[in-house]
């Protein structure tokens, strides 16, 4: 394989010579530079990518850990992030993880063997014990509110935001509100729970853990809530959905079976994706492009920690 030796000595100039064209520097003579590209194009000469990123100390690679490519939370989140590496000429580094610690520790592992600068984890499996473990190999960025840990974070507060979607459907009259989630395990799913609680708690409600409903994540998982929620003897009359997709999936699935909405059953999706909007439904605002553009320069410049709160706000439309 040819190496920069090969190519001076069929240049007839120097290494240093070979090394200034490679890296476009200028103060090379025209006949050197043309007799160095004749060189590399008669030996069909590749760089040494590991040995360019070894010499710089950077890969240009960001890692991002997300549990589902095909899940339109993560994919807006996602695309914040891509559209930022795109305009600082990183490339992305993708790990789908499906909530496997295994998968999630390969990523950590490629962040300690420095095959990337840094690692964006949307949600995580691991503890943070893991996690901490390897805050010395490179910035690793959250997607939760973590402030009192030694990591950069964006973040939306999941317990303010649910409350006051609670409080709303409240005011609207519903005494008895149920919720759908992705995960019942995770930091974020915990703040909701609760909020959940101290909502109840408040108005002194009876708490209904058969009104929890989770793996609650695409749009046909709609129908296992409808079926869950007819087999009870007193079903909730309002949900709250974290997911716009589950949202639209229970408005097709009420609407088919003749159930009222918002009259016999409110509805409050969240991320205000576009089917939200398509179809109506009253959702919370989540500015995950917005996420995810700031995790991305916290990975970037990962020299000093910080914790950026993301505001999300109510949508008001027809379903609750």
């Amino acid at each position: 394989m040819t190496n920069i030796k090969d190519l001076a000595k069929m240049a007839g100039v120097s290494v240093t010579t070979v090394s200034r064209v490679l890296n476009n520097y200028p103060y090379v003579s025209e006949d050197k530079r043309n007799a160095v590209l004749n060189a590399i194009q008669a030996s069909n000469y590749q760089k040494n990518i590991n040995a360019v990123h070894l010499s710089k100390g950077k890969t240009q690679l960001v890692g991002v850990v997300l549990p589902f490519s095909d899940h339109p939370y993560f994919a807006q989140l996602l695309n914040g992030i891509a559209k930022q590496a795109l305009e600082n000429n990183y490339k992305l580094v993708l790990f789908q993880t499906g909530y496997k610690e295994s998968r999630e520790r390969e990523a950590l592992q490629m962040l300690k063997q420095k095959q990337i600068d840094s690692l964006i984890i949307c949600s995580r499996a691991c503890d943070w014990d893991t996690i901490n473990g390897y805050l010395s190999y490179g910035p690793i960025v959250l997607c939760e509110e973590i402030k009192e840990k030694e990591v950069s974070s964006t973040f939306v507060d999941h317990y303010k935001v649910f409350y006051e979607a609670l409080e709303y459907l409240y005011g609207k009259g519903h005494r008895k509100i149920g919720y759908c989630i992705g995960r019942k395990s995770g930091t974020n799913s915990h703040k909701r729970e609760l909020a959940y609680k101290d909502f109840h708690n408040k108005y002194k409600l009876a708490y209904r853990s058969d009104y929890i409903m989770d793996e609650c994540l695409y749009f046909e998982d709609a129908e296992k809530v409808i079926k869950q929620i007819k087999e009870l003897n007193t079903p909730p009359s309002a949900l709250l959905v974290t997911s716009d997709q589950v949202a639209a999936g229970i408005v097709t699935c009420c609407r088919n079976q003749h159930i009222n909405i918002p009259d016999e059953m409110a509805i409050i999706g969240f991320d205000n994706e576009p089917i939200a909007q398509m179809m109506n439904i009253t959702t919370v605002e989540i500015p995950l492009l917005q996420m995810g553009k700031s995790l991305f320069l916290q990975a970037m410049n990962g020299d000093g920690r910080s914790n950026k709160e993301v505001s999300a706000k109510l949508i008001e439309r027809g379903t609750a």
